[in-house]
């Protein structure tokens, strides 16, 4: 059985997980090392009773599992929590097996920290038997303790008249940005203890969980190539010229990469175009996946980022997407999430896209004021949408919300302090 395990957070997903182990025989919970995966699980077993929790991170279990993991996935009739999953491949198959001849929902609730749609032939064994949910960094909201559905609110025809994000009332802009949304490195108040988190957290990764996926031996440069992409984020993805920045050939450059997509360290966000075709061909943005490992492996403290305004911009545009990514996750809506570039160099940050085709755009700036030249992307994207443009948003530093024209409007960034 699990044991009781208090969740201090509340996370929004959870519903959507409890609502998929009702009707499908296996749910995996994916998202980066130490986002919570282990805790909410741990929750969720004690709620339902007859769960029982084993982790692969214990070398014991870990090389049962490897041994016969046939015989360590059978002979549990209620729901078997398996924490760390990609640590058995193998797993996969014999659940597969497991599932097919007993299929009832609600028997298996996996975490993984490597991305399995990015490893197809784990998701393939497990296809029509399983429903994957991420978990990414708490979001302000789940921190905050108030469930706002940014999605829904973004889609609504009301209007969008407060600060877009929430925030707690003791913290400042930067302090936030800083800090991220590892629970963990909430509850460290010294930003030295906050940083020495993040150095072990990466060191942990990239020396364990690394060799878990591939057998490289690439370690020295891949801590490198995090550190170069840190300082793209927000930016287009473009190998040659990583591979110049970082000396690594194309070849090594793209499978380095992967893993650490793989790992949930950076991800990428498609770019959006009205031909559906032609979003495959456009280069995609490249982003870290939390704001504190991106000032950490950018060397930033609170006064550095205060007195850099690129390096602001920059940061702020990766938490606003961050937030959109996280909401979607729990969102009832089926949202999509892009980026918007015209050939004449009008851009949009963050494109959500509704199943529908109804399109919102947020334009970030780390500006205290906006000016009307600010509105030329989401312009843009309205004129190539038309009627299927809910609105645009221009996310700012001021505090004054700015109608600028038919459905442009400049907002409050974050509730200030």
């Amino acid at each position: 059985m699990v044991h009781i395990h208090y969740m201090k957070y509340r996370r929004f997903i959870v519903h959507r997980l409890k609502e998929s182990l009702k009707d499908t025989p296996v749910v995996l919970l994916n998202g980066p090392r130490q986002a919570g995966k282990s805790t909410l699980v741990k929750h969720i077993g004690n709620e339902l009773g007859n769960a029982r929790y084993i982790t692969l991170d214990d070398f014991t279990v870990l090389a049962a599992a490897k041994k016969d993991p046939e015989g360590f996935v059978r002979g549990f009739d209620g729901l078997l929590i398996i924490d760390e999953v990609q640590r058995v491949p193998d797993l996969f198959l014999a659940i597969k097996r497991t599932v097919d001849e007993v299929r009832r929902p609600g028997r298996f609730l996996l975490t993984g920290s490597a991305n399995v749609l990015l490893l197809p032939h784990l998701a393939d064994s497990l296809a029509g038997r399983i429903e994957i949910l991420p978990l990414y960094p708490l979001s302000v909201s789940e921190i905050y303790g108030e469930h706002t559905n940014l999605v829904d609110r973004l889609f609504s025809t009301a209007e969008f008249d407060l600060p877009a994000f929430r925030m707690l009332p003791h913290d400042s802009v930067s302090d936030m940005l800083i800090r991220g949304g590892y629970p963990e490195v909430i509850e460290r108040v010294s930003p030295t203890r906050q940083r020495a988190w993040m150095q072990a957290y990466i060191t942990t990764i990239l020396s364990r969980d690394v060799r878990d996926l591939s057998a490289i031996e690439g370690l020295s440069q891949i801590p490198d190539l995090l550190s170069v992409l840190a300082t793209r984020s927000g930016t287009l993805l473009n190998y040659s010229e990583l591979s110049r920045a970082t000396g690594l050939t194309m070849s090594t450059l793209k499978r380095y990469f992967r893993l650490l997509e793989m790992l949930f360290m950076v991800h990428t966000v498609p770019a959006w175009a009205r031909n559906r075709s032609k979003r495959l061909v456009k280069s995609p943005k490249i982003f870290m996946i939390d704001t504190g490992l991106l000032c950490y492996l950018l060397g930033l403290d609170v006064a550095g980022l205060e007195s850099n305004k690129n390096q602001l911009g920059k940061v702020l545009e990766t938490f606003v997407l961050n937030e959109c990514l996280k909401a979607t996750s729990w969102s009832n809506s089926l949202v999509r999430l892009y980026h918007y570039r015209t050939s004449i160099g009008s851009e949009v940050d963050c494109v959500l896209e509704a199943a529908d085709g109804r399109v919102v755009g947020i334009e970030v700036k780390g500006a205290a004021r906006v000016v009307s030249d600010d509105t030329r992307g989401l312009q843009a994207l309205r004129g190539s949408v038309g009627d299927k443009f809910v609105k645009g948003l221009i996310l700012y530093q001021g505090e004054a919300v700015v109608p600028f024209s038919d459905r442009i409007t400049a907002l409050p960034l974050l509730e200030k302090t």
